[in-house]
């Protein structure tokens, strides 16, 4: 699963199959359209949330970019003191931070591939969220439908519970002796080894 919203896929294809059997056994034609519409509103905002956030993103990183070289090209043009003198008369050399300074290739592309990856990341969250909240309005739009399209996910919920029941006391009734035993096991038996 990535973590860029735009970029997300059903994290697993057993449930979407049976949401898929639920949403047609459960859902009328009309239902089944609002819930499209709804998640086409989440990735739409999602996709533009991404896409304005990578913008966004690239011209504070271009920003920063050329504030940087003009900090650098006034320094440069100051006179700068090359040595502290103290109250006492001792004299300190000071060090030449121009090298330091001085813009880079490798930090402006650290700073435009910093800035434009966060910027897609919170741009793609918001969108995100407010692709979720457009999607609960067009579905609490008609009640009658929301009503439906609850206990449908209601019956999903209780498929999805039962499939894992079967499956727990599946992996109970062919109890073969965990790795946690195994452990245990081995653990013993080298606890005996060092007493003896």
């Amino acid at each position: 699963m990535s973590i860029f919203a735009a970029f997300r896929t059903s994290p697993n294809e057993d449930l979407a199959k049976i949401g898929e059997e639920h949403m047609q056994k459960d859902l009328k034609p009309e239902d089944r359209a609002l819930l499209r519409k709804a998640a086409g509103r989440v990735s739409t905002h999602a996709t533009l949330g991404s896409l304005l956030g990578l913008g966004l993103g690239i011209a504070l990183a271009y920003r920063i970019r050329s504030n940087r070289v003009a900090l650098y090209n006034a320094m440069k043009v100051v006179s700068r003191p090359t040595e502290l003198v103290f109250a006492n008369g001792a004299r300190e050399p000071l060090p030449d931070l121009e090298p330091y300074l001085r813009p880079t290739r490798w930090g402006d592309a650290a700073t435009y591939t910093a800035f434009s990856l966060g910027g897609l990341f919170l741009g793609g969250e918001m969108g995100f969220i407010t692709g979720t909240a457009a999607a609960s309005n067009t579905i609490m739009s008609d009640p009658d439908s929301r009503r439906r399209i609850e206990d449908a996910f209601r019956l999903f919920q209780a498929d999805v519970m039962r499939r894992q029941l079967t499956s727990l006391e599946a992996t109970i009734q062919d109890r073969s002796p965990s790795s946690w035993d195994k452990l245990k096991g081995q653990a013993s038996g080298l606890v005996s080894s060092l007493k003896d």
